[in-house]
């Protein structure tokens, strides 16, 4: 259990090193548009398209460290009348419900990506498309793994609840 708890955790040191990263990016590039745009009337012409990419970049990302700190979305006004033991079994239920959602997710996006691998579309400046949209599969196989890391520490605690 000690190798679960510390794969998760560097899972989300090096997914939110990456997210702080890609936001910095997004801020100074965004700025530096404003200033080009507003004072000299100029731009980076391939700019927006990156700041589109990134902001997908950063939902697949944000949503792997939502889904490993069990901050994704869910309706818990059912399970706060459960005892512990149900508690567990419906977070259980649900996280493998949404592992199998991801793995459909996952399937249909890497046939996407291999689709635009076949069409070659440039991005910008020799950066194919492809490249940029390869998140969708990695960002889904990511809330994959903590959805299965979720399920197995929950199967653990359920395991270990002593009942009242």
């Amino acid at each position: 259990m000690k190798f679960i708890r510390n794969f998760d955790a560097v899972l989300n040191k090096i997914e939110a090193g990456i997210l702080v990263t890609f936001l910095g990016v997004m801020v100074l590039l965004s700025f530096t548009q404003v200033i080009l745009r507003n004072v000299f009337s100029s731009g980076f012409m391939w700019a927006d398209i990156l700041l589109r990419h990134l902001v997908l970049w950063i939902g697949f990302l944000g949503a792997a460290l939502a889904t490993s700190a069990e901050r994704h979305i869910s309706i818990d006004a059912f399970t706060r009348l459960l005892s512990a033991r149900w508690k567990h079994l419906a977070r259980i239920v649900t996280n493998f419900f949404a592992l199998v959602i991801c793995a459909f997710l996952a399937k249909a996006s890497v046939t996407f990506v291999l689709s635009e691998m076949e069409s070659q579309t440039e991005l910008f400046s020799g950066v194919m498309t492809w490249h940029a949209q390869m998140i969708i599969p990695v960002g889904y196989v990511l809330l994959m793994l903590h959805f299965i890391v979720r399920t197995i520490i929950t199967l653990d605690e359920m395991v270990n609840v002593k009942p009242r």
